[in-house]
């Protein structure tokens, strides 16, 4: 997956978990726990690995690291 698949996939997410948030409201329990079935369910690791992911190719890219 390319660094652009992967922003696209970040956004494609943001907008998803905008028009569930504003459909149903998000406690932090489902933010944080989200049960399996559930809309969010693995919703922030899956982010969070893609942001980093994405962080690492640019700094490959550029040829520095981040710490």
């Amino acid at each position: 997956m390319t660094k652009q698949d992967k922003i696209k996939k970040m956004l494609d997410m943001q907008k998803m978990f905008i028009a569930y948030e504003r459909a149903n409201g998000v406690d932090a329990e489902e933010y944080f726990i989200g049960e399996e079935g559930h809309a969010l369910h693995n919703y922030r690791q899956e982010y969070m690995k893609l942001a980093m992911e994405v962080v690492d190719m640019a700094h490959s890219e550029v040829g520095s690291h981040r710490n």
